[in-house]
């Protein structure tokens, strides 16, 4: 009776729901589970030795932390990916513009080298035949303007020998002029008309020295390979025709309407 009248004063018992525990968990989590009890025993453990006031414990958010973490952490690999895509195309394009330079250069080089080959081999050429009599020279005025433009008259007016002794002499005595080059594609012409190819590429030669954006430039290009197929250096011509797409892509039809039967008459590689 004592037993009972002591349980009576205890006070009624207050009913629980029964919390699981983590440890005594079967289920595929239980590992997860058991980590998470570790990390909360471990923060008590921590705040009790470091501030000696009673602990409150209180159910970590490990598993929100986790996830926002992890999110986090995807958003951070996704925008590195992006970089370092950014990065590669960026690498690939400088290193292609380091390769076209190059190249560029290599064939700028290359062009060079097979100019001045040409014009070694049109210069130990035998000599074209003696120019007719074409009388008495034009009197150089000393103006390079009024000179060039008395050796066009000649030319229009059908005074081929006259016009290749002005240009000749124009070339001599304005080497540096600005249209001198110019004065050379004429010349070349004068040349060809009689059949004098050697003369006539030298001049050819001299004309598109430095590839000028000229009207006038791509009928020299082409003028230039006619006159090497005529000395019977095919592969020389074959390799100037092969220039006019490249160094003037837009060259007049009619212009190179004739730089392709000049490269099927020379039987030039595709």
């Amino acid at each position: 009776m004592l037993a009972l009248a002591v349980l009576a004063t205890a006070g009624p018992a207050v009913s629980q729901t029964p919390i699981e525990d983590p440890l005594n968990a079967r289920d595929p989590k239980r590992l997860d589970k058991m980590e998470k009890v570790v990390r909360e025993l471990r923060s008590i453990v921590f705040q009790l030795r470091d501030t000696g006031k009673p602990v409150v414990v209180q159910p970590a958010d490990t598993d929100a932390r986790i996830d926002d973490l992890s999110g986090k952490l995807t958003d951070m690999q996704e925008t590195l990916r992006k970089v370092n895509g950014s990065l590669e195309g960026v690498t690939h394009e400088l290193d292609q513009a380091r390769r076209d330079n190059a190249a560029l250069k290599k064939d700028v080089q290359s062009l060079a080298q097979r100019l001045d080959a040409a014009e070694q081999k049109l210069a130990a050429a035998a000599p074209p035949p003696p120019a007719p009599d074409a009388g008495p020279a034009p009197a150089a005025a000393g103006d390079p303007g009024k000179d060039f433009a008395q050796a066009r008259q000649l030319m229009m007016a059908g005074d081929y020998d006259g016009a290749e002794t002005a240009f000749a002499t124009f070339v001599t005595n304005y080497p540096d002029a600005q249209r001198a080059p110019e004065a050379n594609y004429w010349w070349g012409k004068t040349l060809s008309v009689r059949g004098a190819y050697a003369d006539a590429a030298k001049a050819y030669i001299g004309a598109i020295r430095g590839w000028p954006q000229t009207a006038w430039a791509p009928d020299a290009l082409v003028e230039l390979s006619k006159a090497l197929a005529q000395l019977k250096k095919t592969s020389d011509a074959c390799q100037t025709l092969a220039e006019l797409p490249r160094r003037y892509p837009k060259a007049p039809a009619a212009v190179t309407a004739r730089a392709a039967a000049l490269r099927t008459q020379a039987k030039c590689a595709a």
